[in-house]
């Protein structure tokens, strides 16, 4: 019989390959439509987009809220994992609850879903970190947790080019700048609004908001869970 260990190496394979895989053809066909979009859109409207989602995630990576939870050292993987499955699963319920709201409310609170999404997903990230074992108040352990949410919610281009720092994060983060706006949060933005647009437009409409909200939301927090478990897999398990 297996050990849990071993399943979860088993798992963590899958997913590496999965994350480093080739872009399919719709994939680089979207994506490039998706490039033509962005050269249309005004250089303003872009930094503003920039701007304001740099701001609103520093509030949230240097929030005394987000930092509370002392890391848990791992004893034993299985109870870890337990306990950071029970609280993606609050957030699913959260997110999901949060979406269906906002997106019932017709256009001003659907707007509203991006900030509130945002918050919530950061503060899951924080405390599946701390509860793996990483101490979250450090400058690389949060710079860590953007790259989990840019490899969740970018382009597989992007992806293949994330991996590899992140599989080495070790090396790579003891050379890191102690300066947050050395971070490229131009791209940042762009990837994760051009990874949401069409799921975050239907949100908005009357009649099927609310469903869209609940559903969108509930599967990005999953995904973005799956993400982080394997992410910090990969450091403790050294793979």
């Amino acid at each position: 019989m297996e050990t849990y260990e071993q399943q979860v190496r088993k798992e963590l394979s899958r997913w590496q390959r999965q994350v480093q895989r080739s872009p399919s053809l719709p994939g680089r066909l979207s994506k490039r439509v998706q490039d033509r979009v962005n050269r249309i859109i005004p250089e303003k409207v872009h930094q503003a987009f920039t701007v304001a989602i740099k701001q609103m995630i520093r509030a949230v990576l240097y929030g005394a809220g987000y930092t509370t939870m002392a890391p848990q050292p791992v004893q034993e993987l299985i109870l870890t994992e337990e306990k950071v499955r029970s609280r993606i699963q609050f957030y699913k319920t959260a997110t999901a609850t949060e979406g269906a709201i906002t997106g019932a409310g017709g256009l001003l609170l659907g707007l509203a879903d991006f900030p509130l999404f945002l918050s919530m997903k950061m503060k899951m990230l924080f405390e599946i970190a701390a509860l793996y074992g990483f101490d979250v108040r450090s400058y690389p352990e949060r710079l860590y947790i953007l790259y989990i949410f840019q490899l969740t919610f970018s382009s597989q281009q992007f992806r293949n080019a994330s991996y590899p720092v992140m599989a080495n994060w070790e090396a790579y983060s003891r050379n890191l700048p102690e300066d947050i706006h050395s971070f490229d949060w131009r791209r940042f933005q762009q990837e994760y609004r051009d990874y949401l647009d069409i799921a975050k437009l239907l949100q908005l409409m009357p009649g099927i908001g609310a469903v869209v909200g609940a559903y969108v939301n509930h599967r990005l927090t999953d995904k973005l869970g799956t993400t982080a478990m394997n992410a910090y897999r990969m450091r403790l398990l050294k793979v």
